[in-house]
């Protein structure tokens, strides 16, 4: 999903965004014919997201600029290590360096936190994934950090698959459906090819949506006990999904319970940016 078109639009509009006008500064202080290097240094350790947007920054802002990276998306770095060289027109990098730290700040962030769900279900068959709760216009960005940190990508948008939740289901009961009438009806005006997810909040619920051959429930907001429960309940009929009230403090427990899958808008929507710098030398 992290393609070039993508990532030059995105990455585009933040350089515009930051200098509408040009870099006042650099113009006025900057000589033109000044070239600078600079290192993207750790300050602390993390796991590594957002190489080719990092790149993309300093390269439209001026394609005289070169950077070689050190650090490869989805590799563990400590802090103080090196993670990538830039070099080029002075000007240039230092009008892009905001907004090339920014993105790779955060995408590293996502990446770093991501990487400490994962190891904290390990030898369990839970895959942690994200939520569609990303911020507006960088939700490519940020699901390509979540698989950097070893995770995986729930639904990208609302027209890849069929997400029922509560909302849904209580309008369609007013209208006086079951629940397995109104999932019936839907599979019957879908393609094969498209998956159907329920989520549920209650265990009585189960039966009733299985009855309608789902490929995926989602337990939302259950105890442990009730996962467990609702695991056993299912037993193997659909896909499990655990969601609500995933921490780093509870995932485990959460994939002791049997579920495939557990997901945490977490990881993207109270993520916090890693502490990276750009240490410039101007020649």
């Amino acid at each position: 999903m992290l393609t070039p078109h993508l990532i030059d639009t995105t990455v585009t509009a933040a350089l515009v965004e930051d200098a509408p006008w040009g870099d006042l500064t650099a113009a006025t202080l900057i000589p033109e014919d000044a070239t600078a290097s600079a290192s993207l240094t750790a300050r602390e350790a993390g796991v590594f997201s957002g190489s080719a947007v990092f790149e993309a920054a300093f390269r439209l802002t001026d394609p005289r600029i070169t950077v070689a990276f050190l650090v490869a998306d989805g590799e563990r770095f400590a802090a103080g290590d090196t993670i990538a060289m830039v070099s080029g027109p002075a000007r240039a990098v230092l009008t892009a360096e905001r907004v090339a730290l920014n993105f790779v700040q955060r995408m590293s962030g996502i990446a770093t936190i991501t990487a400490a769900y994962v190891e904290a279900v390990s030898d369990t068959r839970a895959r942690i994934v994200d939520t569609r709760k990303t911020t507006p216009g960088l939700r490519v960005f940020e699901r390509h950090a979540v698989r950097s940190g070893g995770g995986h990508n729930h639904r990208h948008s609302l027209s890849d698959a069929v997400m029922v939740k509560d909302n849904h289901l209580a309008v369609l009961l007013e209208r006086g459906l079951t629940i397995t009438e109104a999932l019936l009806r839907a599979r019957e005006e879908l393609p094969h090819t498209t998956t159907i997810e329920v989520e549920v909040d209650r265990l009585d619920q189960i039966e009733a949506v299985l009855a309608a051959g789902v490929d995926t429930i989602m337990l939302d907001n259950f105890s442990v006990d009730e996962l467990r429960e609702g695991v056993a309940l299912i037993a193997g009929r659909a896909i499990v999904e655990a969601s609500g009230n995933v921490t780093l403090s509870t995932v485990r427990a959460i994939a002791e319970t049997g579920v495939d899958v557990i997901s945490s808008g977490a990881l993207t929507h109270s993520v916090r940016s890693l502490d990276l710098g750009l240490d410039v030398s101007v020649d």
